[in-house]
């Protein structure tokens, strides 16, 4: 018989573990960029980083502040809604936004040549977002059925471990002598609760025929950018930017399995529910240059480079599971842990075209490459005699990341018409690539730290996403009101696990999402 209750200590109570990394895609959350800044910049797909003059372009070709010629302030904020969604966890299909705030201090220094000094606030990362899942090819396997895969392996080497209890009376994973970096805080769940039977002390597992799944994310990636730029004789424009990032994600998911016999027989549900928390801090150095080849055209093109982004961060997460079946050896249990890691995100590229016809209309298109299968988790691996944190590569998900992520292209269109002096309507079109590989996966059986701290299994091949742009604006003196409105659709297979025996069909989900964005700003 189960006992009706216990609670199983946090992993690190019930066997000491060592520095900590992350898995890879729990961090390719960290990955992108909205497309976001003020509504004139959405309002033309963001493709203005060789046309300038717009607060927005500091973080992408900094080059583009050195044309202003005036000093100005900015605000923007707006709702973001989801399409196709239902509320969970408190979560709403519909939030404000804060989305961005800046100024411009322009400083002549010739008739044609200024040294300009920006900082700007914006919200590159809105994580809000829901996704529910519910089907039913789980093809006979499940989580505690992938816990007990592993156990079959035996050996890190072979992506398992040897189950046994600690002095605790836990079961634990060993490697031979101490607990296997294979063994997950999911593992541990599972074989303590799930997989033992209290009667025998053996280990068993049940397949499952069908699952649900919803989880709501929250939060943001803030940038604040500092930049100094120049502009000389209205012919070459440079730029720097500093950009400092603060991470703020929250994600809450539930996910249920039903079980069955052999012969079809219900044999019950287990739920597990998972809270994630990521919170910390980046920076990076952006530098970019616009140029006029020809001083009677007013055609341009620029060129940037950013240097990948180093995170310092911190996660937690308290797990739980219920055990609704009438096997295993408990009712529920939960673990809980907290360890710093640290993510560095690939080298971005960029060109750039923008042209003007008249006052009246305004042309641009931009270019961007990054690898995303070169992005590194690290290891923190203690502090040195001056105070700092060593780390190294976690080197198998970095093998994980190559296998599962992708170089992405970002093409950015878009146009500006001003019928009259005062009044402008722009369109434009954004599109960026698929990040993930459709066969990649996450691999739960890597020995690696990331795995170790892993409370979840699941994840999602997102593909390309595209981006339909629009917007208003009026400036009437110094004063200026903008309009913008983007829509981004993106599809994705959803995998609640990998596939141990067999395979798991992808489900599929997909996120849509519909943005108005104002801008208020002053020119002075």
């Amino acid at each position: 018989m189960k006992k009706q209750k216990i609670f199983l200590a946090a992993l690190a109570v019930a066997v000491g573990l060592p520095a900590a990394a992350q898995d890879t895609y729990e961090s390719a959350r960290l990955l992108g960029s909205d497309l976001n800044g003020t509504a004139r910049y959405v309002g033309m797909g963001g493709a203005m980083e060789a046309l300038g003059a717009d607060i927005s372009t500091i973080g992408t070709n900094p080059a583009g502040i050195g044309l202003f010629r005036h000093s100005t302030i900015s605000v923007s904020a707006g709702l973001v809604s989801q399409q196709d969604v239902t509320k969970f966890d408190g979560l709403s299909k519909t939030n404000m936004s804060f989305d961005q705030a800046g100024f411009v201090y322009s400083g002549r220094i010739s008739r044609k040549s200024y040294v300009n000094f920006a900082f700007n606030y914006h919200k590159s990362r809105n994580f809000d977002q829901i996704l529910s899942v519910l089907d039913t090819r789980l093809n006979g396997q499940s989580l505690n059925g992938l816990t007990y895969r592993k156990a079959e392996l035996g050996t890190p080497a072979q992506g398992g471990y040897q189950l046994g209890t600690n002095d605790q009376g836990d079961v634990i994973g060993w490697d031979g002598k101490y607990r296997a970096w294979t063994y997950s805080q999911l593992d541990y769940m599972n074989a303590n609760v799930l997989l033992r039977d209290p009667s025998d002390n053996n280990y068993y597992a049940m397949d499952a025929d069908g699952y649900n799944f919803d989880r709501a994310h929250r939060g943001y990636i803030s940038n604040f950018d500092f930049n100094i730029s120049g502009n000389s004789n209205d012919r070459i424009f440079w730029g720097l930017t500093v950009g400092v990032k603060d991470v703020r994600y929250k994600g809450y998911s539930e996910y249920t399995e039903g079980f069955v016999s052999q012969s079809g027989d219900d044999l019950g549900v287990a739920s597990y529910g998972d809270e994630r928390r990521i919170k910390g801090t980046g920076f990076d150095i952006t530098a970019g240059i616009i140029f006029r080849p020809v001083d009677e055209l007013p055609l341009r093109f620029g060129l940037s480079v950013a240097t990948p982004t180093w995170y310092d961060l911190t996660t937690e997460n308290s797990s739980m599971i219920v055990n609704g079946s009438q096997y295993g050896a408990w009712d529920s249990g939960e673990s809980k842990e907290a360890y710093d890691f640290r993510f560095y995100t690939p080298w971005k590229f960029g060109v750039s075209v923008g042209h003007t016809i008249g006052t009246h209309i305004a042309l641009g298109a931009s270019y961007e490459f990054t690898d995303y299968g070169a992005s590194q988790n690290r290891v923190i691996d203690g502090v040195n005699s001056y105070g700092n944190k060593e780390t190294y590569t976690d080197e198998l998900q970095k093998r994980n990341a190559e296998k599962s992520l992708k170089g992405v292209h970002t093409v950015k269109l878009g146009v500006e018409v001003k019928p009259v002096p005062e009044f402008a309507v722009r369109l434009g079109y954004n599109v960026v690539t698929a990040a993930y590989d459709q066969n990649g996966y996450r691999d739960m059986l890597l020995n690696s730290p990331g795995v170790m701290y892993a409370s979840t299994a699941d994840y999602t091949n997102w593909k390309a996403t595209n981006r339909i742009t629009a917007g208003l604006g009026y400036k009437a003196g110094g004063m200026n009101i903008d309009l913008g409105y983007q829509y981004s659709g993106t599809d994705g297979d959803f995998y609640p696990m990998q596939a141990y025996t067999g395979t798991i069909s992808g489900a599929k989900v997909s996120k849509k999402r519909h943005q108005v964005l104002l801008t208020l700003g002053y020119t002075f």
